[in-house]
């Protein structure tokens, strides 16, 4: 093989790659978070959730895009293995529309998506525009490598000694090792299938032998879904290990019949296929189709298969538990399609936390419990350090790959962890007047006590609220916000003057009065953090259009 064919193929390879990469990043950025929200709706049915995986890959063209996204969100919580089990099945199904594409040979046309996607990327301001120019950039750079690879692969014909060798691998056993390994390292199913396409088209490979190596491939394809599960807890293991199990059993059904049915399967398929293209094609999309079709039903098996290899729970985080991040963090899975998700609900964690500070603080207060005090000061530590920790992953994951929508939420995340933080200070303040109340045996009358349970009671509503609105996407309750924080601010200033009233009548000490009218105070401003957690993350138009 002389140096002009191997940088052909290095080339052609090297353009293909950064095609497919160009494509699926920019369909990501561009639709990454509708796209996240359909898996989220579609997936507790297991079958709607296999054919929303299907749709999704096939949109993404990466069934290990998806796979990792999935291994994320079982992560987090937001999916259990039976439902990740259907995904990753109709992911299985959706890879193969690359290779189907690949096989239309579009690369006369390449040229011509390169320019329209390079102008666009060059010349249009629109974010959502430019990322569109990506993908089309990256259609057309993705069969322009195709095209140099195949006229590489066409003068090794030429190549008796390269010939012969092809010729030689006639091993099933090890035509599928050498599918796992080369998509292992190339961490693509749709690449290394591409590649067979090509081969078989120049007829450098037995269509016999390529059934195998797309097998193989196929295994290979799991890598990308295992290495990312690696830092993630066991449930993310076991939604990795759906993957490997599903394509591994699958797999050695497949070899059982090709080695039964002979020339027949081939037959088959031929019948229907153009060319030597087309049968990869089909081939790889009706092995997948056949496996998903005869796995299906068997699904809860492999998932409690899994358990068998990934014993065991993990140790449970608690949202009091201290100093630990349960969702974002160096030991979780981490994928910027998800990023956002999983910082949310470590900021709703913060949030609880902070709430039920507050809580513990006015009730001691009123009970001069030393060891609720106490509490109150080792709490807010925590919701210091998750302040910290959170803020830190924010302008960590600002500089990654992030769909355009959930980058333009960075900058209200980071306020919401602020608005946070304030209230678990207003809880320490409150801890701070219980202690004084001790120190210099100050005493609250009935009606004042009475007035601030009336405060904090509308002020923990705004609080679940809120927290509900921003975390859960739950808009039921907007005109409630709006009317309480209203509520507050009236009550705080009716409470105020209630307590001037008393301190004319001599009916409480001016200390007394100074810690009733901080508390009043702070529970208002209290609400105004709420308020400004609901709408952190929604613009006034987002917000109408899913409320209509």
């Amino acid at each position: 093989m002389n140096s002009a064919i191997l940088l052909g193929l290095a080339g052609g390879l090297g353009l293909f790659l950064f095609g497919m990469s160009l494509m699926s990043e920019g369909i990501e950025k561009a639709a990454g978070a509708k796209l996240r929200s359909i898996l989220e709706m579609f997936t507790k049915n297991r079958f709607l959730g296999m054919i929303v995986g299907v749709v999704f890959t096939g949109i993404i063209q990466s069934s290990s895009a998806c796979t990792v996204m999935v291994v994320s969100f079982v992560n987090t919580g937001l999916m259990n293995l039976y439902q990740a089990a259907g995904v990753i099945f109709g992911a299985n199904i959706g890879t193969t529309v690359t290779s189907q594409l690949v096989s239309f040979n579009l690369s006369k046309v390449a040229p011509i998506f390169v320019l329209v996607g390079i102008i666009v990327v060059m010349f249009v301001k629109n974010e959502l525009v430019k990322k569109i120019g990506d993908i089309v950039l990256g259609f057309g750079v993705l069969f322009m490598g195709l095209s140099l690879m195949s006229d590489a692969m066409g003068t090794m014909k030429e190549s008796q000694v390269i010939v012969n060798a092809l010729a030689g691998l006639d091993n099933p056993i090890l035509a599928v090792l050498l599918g796992t390994v080369v998509t292992a390292v190339i961490q693509s199913s749709s690449v290394t299938v591409s590649i067979l396409l090509l081969m078989a088209n120049q007829g450098l490979l037995t269509l016999n032998i390529v059934i195998y190596i797309i097998l193989g491939c196929n295994i290979g394809a799991c890598a990308s879904a295992m290495i990312a599960s690696l830092n993630g807890k066991k449930d993310a293991k076991r939604a990795a290990l759906i993957h490997l199990l599903f394509n591994i059993i699958g797999t050695i059904i497949l070899f059982v019949i090709m080695k039964l049915a002979g020339n027949a399967v081939i037959d088959g398929i031929m019948s229907f296929s153009a060319d030597n293209g087309r049968f990869v094609a089909n081939a790889h999309t009706l092995i997948k189709v056949f496996q998903v079709i005869v796995l299906f039903p068997f699904s809860s098996l492999i998932v409690k298969l899994t358990y068998l290899f990934v014993p065991g729970e993990d140790k449970k985080v608690g949202y009091r538990d201290s100093y630990t991040l349960k969702y974002i963090g160096d030991k979780v899975v981490f994928n910027p399609a998800t990023a956002v998700v999983e910082v949310i609900k470590e900021i709703e964690r913060m949030g609880d936390l902070a709430s039920e500070n507050l809580n513990r603080a006015m009730n001691a207060l009123i009970t001069l419990d030393e060891e609720d005090i106490n509490e109150v000061y080792e709490v807010e530590k925590n919701i210091n350090f998750l302040n910290h920790a959170i803020t830190d992953y924010l302008v960590k994951i600002n500089q990654a790959n992030l769909p355009i929508e959930d980058l333009r939420s960075i900058g209200g995340l980071f306020h919401v962890v602020n608005d946070i933080e304030r209230i678990g200070d207003h809880a320490e303040n409150v801890a701070d007047n219980a202690k004084t109340r001790i120190e210099k045996n100050l005493t609250f009358s009935k009606e004042a006590q009475g007035e601030m349970n009336m405060m904090l009671e509308r002020v923990n509503t705004i609080i679940r609220y809120s927290i509900e609105m921003f975390a859960q996407s739950k808009y039921e309750h907007m005109d409630d916000i709006i009317r309480l924080e209203e509520e507050i601010d009236v009550l705080e200033r009716k409470l105020q003057q209630a307590h001037i009233d008393r301190l004319t009548r001599n009916e409480c000490t001016p200390d007394a009065g100074m810690l009733f009218s901080d508390i009043i105070s702070g529970l208002e401003r209290v609400g105004d953090h709420a308020t400004n957690i609901a709408f952190a993350i929604k613009n006034a138009e987002e917000i109408a259009e899913v409320a209509n």
